[in-house]
């Protein structure tokens, strides 16, 4: 297999230039566009990176995944999940963070490369109260840049095409997964109980 080692071997097969769209769409800061489309994203990937590698972690949320509290700065929740504070060990490590959100229905996404802190300033933390509860840190991002994607790929996945959707009953269980990579594992137990337990800890 030919690998590539060289940024002028990559050159020559991508052709030198970028087109006037691709350069002018990266600001350095939010615009009012660029506010409004992530304002209504419910979802994002997170991707940190620390001293045992990358890390890239699913973040949702109702009502919009992060808050905007002004052209360069947003807070992120960390809601419950598994515990395994990957994203938050890195970011306390190496800032360095990158953020894609999607839109349901939208095939166009949202880039922002930037650099965050963890908090846990009591006022912050109780300002994302839902049901009574409060997320244990937030992450304060710093925005580097920020840009819109080129829609091809959600449009070539058609991810949003009902007619696409995968049947989820054909797909194995967490339980059934987590059986496969442990030697003894009670999957019917787990996979019995997952919902009623996720509802009770989804904040």
């Amino acid at each position: 297999m030919k690998i590539i080692t060289t940024l002028e071997e990559l050159g020559a097969i991508y052709g030198g230039g970028l087109s006037q769209a691709s350069v002018a769409k990266v600001t350095k800061h939010l615009t009012p566009l660029y506010r409004q489309m992530i304002e209504v994203s419910p979802f994002v990937a997170l991707a940190t990176v620390g001293p045992e590698g990358l890390d890239c972690s699913p973040r949702g949320d109702i009502g919009g995944v992060v808050r905007v509290v002004d052209d360069k700065t947003l807070h992120m929740p960390d809601w419950r999940g598994n515990n395994r504070v990957d994203s938050l060990s890195n970011i306390v490590r190496d800032p360095r963070l990158a953020l894609m959100f999607l839109i349901p229905g939208s095939n166009t996404t949202m880039r922002i490369n930037a650099r965050g802190v963890v908090s846990n300033d009591e006022a912050l933390v109780a300002s994302f109260e839902m049901d009574g509860r409060n997320p244990r840190t937030v992450i304060v991002i710093t925005i580097d840049e920020v840009y819109f994607q080129c829609a091809r790929a959600l449009m070539r996945s058609e991810l949003w095409n009902p007619e696409h959707f995968v049947d989820t009953g054909s797909l194995p269980t967490p339980g059934l997964m987590l059986k496969a990579a442990t030697d003894e594992f009670d999957h019917e137990t787990y996979d019995r109980e997952w919902a009623g337990r996720a509802a009770k800890t989804m904040w």
